[in-house]
């Protein structure tokens, strides 16, 4: 993919027990949002479908559902139009959809489909980095496929890395990043773990309480803490809009 690709020169892999696994790949399902509202805009048009996968790009990342028959069909059709890796809206609007596809032939035992659609995530990732090597989104994608395979290594990291580099402040994708990154932050290179810290701290410093309340219900005990720690460093206004936003979590 050229020189926009972290280095492969990796620690060991730090495998995440079971339960994380699948709560990452999960994690990386939620930054989507996947259920039952069936979209039936995908038009047989060649020049109508860029408008399409733009619509459909916005609304996912606006975290609205859809069911697996439509997503199945629209990556189906993306491949008939032979979209363009280079078509950002597109790119963003198949992998937005096929995550959550993985996600359920894994949930479903169906680990040839798994294996074909994590394959297909990857590439597509790599090859709309190919074009446009600064798209955070996508880099956040490919670190949150690592860490779905349970590979918590030095290029793991390195790709989170980048997702940080190119869109330190943008809230669209930060509180995405968190639900991906928070789970497994004590993983991470000393430096990494203040970043990540520090981006949880931020969002309930600037009212962004959904991501992290979530992120913070499911971490681990000791996670838990740091978390608390920088939630005390907060105002305490801030501290009572995220406790209320725990509490709804919880209720």
């Amino acid at each position: 993919m050229g020189s926009s690709e972290p280095g492969q020169q990796t620690l060991p892999a730090t495998k995440p027990q079971p339960r994380l696994h699948l709560l990452l790949l999960r994690y990386l399902t939620t930054i989507i949002g996947c259920a039952g509202l069936a979209w039936g805009i995908l038009n047989a048009a060649r020049g109508e479908a860029a408008d399409d996968f733009r619509e459909l790009e916005s609304r996912l990342l606006q975290f609205e559902t859809f069911n697996q028959a439509t997503a199945a069909g629209a990556l189906a059709s993306a491949l008939a139009w032979d979209v363009s890796p280079c078509d950002n809206h597109a790119q963003h609007a198949l992998l937005l959809m096929e995550i959550p596809l993985a996600d359920a032939a894994l949930r479903s035992g169906a680990a040839h489909d798994y294996d074909a659609r994590v394959r297909s995530l990857e590439s597509r990732a790599r090859q709309a980095l190919g074009c446009t090597p600064r798209d955070s989104f996508v880099w956040l994608v490919l670190f949150g496929l690592q860490t779905a395979h349970g590979v918590l290594d030095e290029h793991t990291f390195a790709l989170l890395a980048m997702s940080y580099q190119t869109a330190p402040n943008e809230a669209w994708i930060a509180v995405r990043r968190v639900l991906l990154a928070v789970p497994v932050v004590r993983s991470a290179p000393g430096p990494m773990q203040e970043t990540i810290l520090t981006e949880f701290q931020t969002l309930i410093a600037n009212g962004f309480l959904d991501m992290p309340a979530r992120a913070y219900q499911n971490a681990s005990e000791a996670v838990r803490r740091d978390l608390q720690a920088r939630v005390e460093q907060l105002d305490t206004h801030s501290q009572k809009y995220f406790a209320d936003a725990l509490q709804k979590l919880r209720s």
